[in-house]
């Protein structure tokens, strides 16, 4: 079962004056060589312009002194909005047509209005990272959807820090930027180029690592976590890699009562969470 979902698979954007961009990452499409629009992120490549559209997702951006906004269009109602909230934005916007945002990301896309072109945000070096409360390892999880909806728990839950691979990972930018509601300008995002490199750094700094496998040992709830803690996810199907599974210090599993005994990874990932943040006392 592929991670991946069609609904990502859309033309090309195109910026006034005909150049094409991709919703979810940079030119995409199989069409003149060029790589498809889910494309995973690769080691080497340059990082180019992120694509920002909603409401929560621009206006975080907007907030966030550390994002560099390139180019901003909203609509009459959308630029009477961020008055009425008090949201600057750090350049002067184009006033624009709905239509033309459209035009722009096709017609599945719930942009409320707003559009913004941004430089990417700077990954942090994992060996940075305070050893404290909770982050996330995702391994291989390529769906943007779900990678969305994880970072957006990974906001609600306080976690310090979502950890992903170059390769196999897509880009912090369209679909996913949307589906993450603005918990991109939240939770720093590490891209490493060797997740069991960074998975023996982090057990060397003294993080829990906790694999979660429906093959696991243990019930997840039933482990005395503790603090700094790693939960590592793996992707739809494949679940994780066996040297990640080798790597993590203890591989667990979620149990339920029901008759169907897994979940969606981004469900998977906030039943972690919870557990992850109720047993560690982060519940308030």
């Amino acid at each position: 079962m592929s991670d991946r979902n069609p609904r990502d698979r859309k033309p090309p954007f195109r910026r006034p004056g005909g150049k094409p961009f991709d919703k979810g990452r940079p030119a995409g499409g199989h069409a003149a060589g060029r790589r498809p629009a889910w494309r995973d992120r690769d080691s080497g490549a340059d990082d180019g312009p992120v694509i920002l559209y909603g409401w929560h997702t621009v206006t975080l951006a907007l907030q966030n002194p550390g994002r560099h906004i390139r180019k901003l269009l909203l609509t009459e109602n959308a630029a009477r909005r961020l008055a009425e909230d008090n949201i600057k934005a750090p350049i002067a916007p184009e006033i624009v047509r709905p239509s033309q945002i459209d035009q722009l990301l096709g017609p599945d896309a719930v942009h409320q209005g707003l559009l913004a072109e941004a430089d990417p945000l700077p990954s942090p070096d994992i060996e940075t990272l305070a050893a404290e409360g909770m982050i996330l390892v995702l391994d291989q999880i390529t769906d943007p959807h779900n990678v969305g909806a994880i970072m957006r728990s990974a906001a609600a839950f306080a976690v310090k820090a979502i950890v992903t691979t170059n390769r196999h990972s897509p880009e912090a930018t369209g679909v996913l930027a949307k589906s993450a509601s603005g918990a991109l300008e939240l939770v720093p995002l590490v891209t490493v180029q060797n997740l069991a490199r960074a998975l023996t750094t982090l057990n060397e700094r003294g993080f829990m690592t906790v694999g979660l496998d429906s093959e696991g040992g243990d019930n997840l709830a039933a482990i005395a976590l503790r603090q700094p803690l790693a939960l590592v996810l793996g992707a739809e199907g494949k679940g994780l890699r066996q040297l990640t599974r080798e790597t993590c210090s203890h591989v667990a599993r979620l149990d339920m009562p029901g008759e169907i005994k897994s979940l969606n990874v981004s469900n998977a990932a906030v039943l972690a969470l919870y557990i992850g943040a109720t047993r560690l006392g982060l519940m308030g």
